[in-house]
């Protein structure tokens, strides 16, 4: 009979892989443990996951250890840099002081210098006067104790630079607040910020070009130009703050919202109807405010608004608080923000216990809700 031969049987990996085994001799006891094709698998992704792992950790350390390298390299360069920055300040000031020894009457220049700069530093920093915050934001810098006048004075002229600094970005940051305070009250800010060029007054309308404004002043001439633009943000800024404190920022009452301004359904018919303000809900005999100050210009009863006060702002500006339990001013009576008016009840055309509230422009009644958004965009942001 012919042999054949037989062909291998199994797998690909079952032909790499075969089982073996594995024998553990204890005297004479011997056990066999069968590596089968699966286990051998196993062994092999744990060995290779293990080998992974291994990498990972081993790169995660060496990249650890070159980023505290590194970091220590930029402490470094930061800490030379200053160290730089500091020497070339100390030799500014050496080199200032040499000149200022060294020139003819250095330091009666010197003071005269800093005494007209003071007077024009006064002359600009004056637009501030009644903006809230402006004094604690420019605070002069406690005055020197060095023994050296001449780096006393020094010092005194830094300050100055740093006032002029800080003046403008004040002017710069509390006037756009200012301006989207009024945006949001549908008003435009331009309107109520007169020529800036009319900031100093006097000569210094006409005093456009650096060299006269400097002149003017008896300053040096890169300080004229600083002081003419300072003085334009102040001015805006005085003309801003000036023009919101008379307008209806203010809330007549902490009590909640229960309408807005719009059309709504009349709760008397049932119909859709104009509604000229905003309804404040709270208890009986609840004060109401004044939003700016004023004029009043009625106290009284009116039909269907019931006990009413009506304020004169100017400008155009008029408010009205209606349906009042009581009425605490009389017509023609001057009022301040945030003073007493009445309190609040439900006279007149009225469900229920709340105030009725309107401003009014030149004639036109407006959504108060602008008015006390652009109010809370000032508190929050003082």
């Amino acid at each position: 009979m012919q042999e054949t031969e037989q062909p291998q049987q199994g797998s690909f990996i079952e032909r790499r892989l075969p089982i073996r085994y594995l024998y553990l001799r204890t005297h004479d006891d011997i056990r066999a443990w069968a590596l089968t094709t699966r286990r051998q698998i196993l062994i092999g992704v744990a060995a290779l996951a293990g080998l992974i792992w291994l990498a990972i950790a081993s790169g995660g350390f060496i990249f650890n250890l070159i980023s505290a390298q590194r970091a220590d390299a930029q402490v470094m360069q930061a800490r030379a840099a200053s160290e730089r920055l500091n020497a070339d300040l100390q030799a500014r000031l050496e080199s200032a002081v040499a000149r200022m020894s060294a020139s003819s009457g250095g330091m009666e220049q010197s003071l005269d210098l800093i005494e007209r700069r003071h007077a024009a530093l006064t002359l600009v920093l004056q637009n501030l006067n009644g903006v809230d915050g402006a004094a604690e934001a420019l605070a002069p810098a406690p005055p020197s104790i060095s023994a050296n006048p001449i780096q006393r004075l020094i010092a005194v002229r830094m300050d100055q630079e740093r006032l002029l600094d800080r003046a403008e970005t004040f002017a710069q940051t509390r006037g756009e607040r200012l301006r989207l305070a009024f945006r949001l009250a549908g008003l435009n800010p331009a309107a109520y910020t007169p020529d800036a060029n009319q900031a100093l007054g006097g000569p210094l309308i006409e005093a456009r070009d650096p060299r006269a404004l400097a002149a003017i002043l008896d300053v040096d001439e890169p300080f004229a130009v600083r002081i003419r633009y300072a003085a334009r943000s102040l001015h805006s800024l005085r003309n801003l703050t000036q023009a919101a404190d008379t307008l209806p920022f203010s809330r007549p009452t902490a009590s909640r919202t229960t309408s807005g301004f719009g059309v709504r359904i009349d709760p008397f018919d049932g119909r859709p109807a104009i509604h000229e303000g905003q309804d404040f809900a709270d208890g009986l005999n609840t004060l109401v405010y004044s939003t700016a100050p004023g004029v009043v210009a009625f106290a009284g009863v009116r039909s269907g608004y019931g006990n009413t006060v009506e304020i004169d702002h100017g400008n155009g500006f008029k408010t009205r608080y209606a349906h009042l339990n009581t009425l605490g001013v009389e017509t023609g009576q001057p009022v301040a923000l945030a003073q007493r008016l009445g309190a609040m009840g439900t006279t007149g055309r009225s469900t229920g216990v709340h105030l009725h509230y309107e401003v009014w422009l030149n004639g036109r009644p407006q959504n108060p809700a602008r008015f006390l958004r652009a109010g809370d965009q000032l508190v929050h942001q003082d």
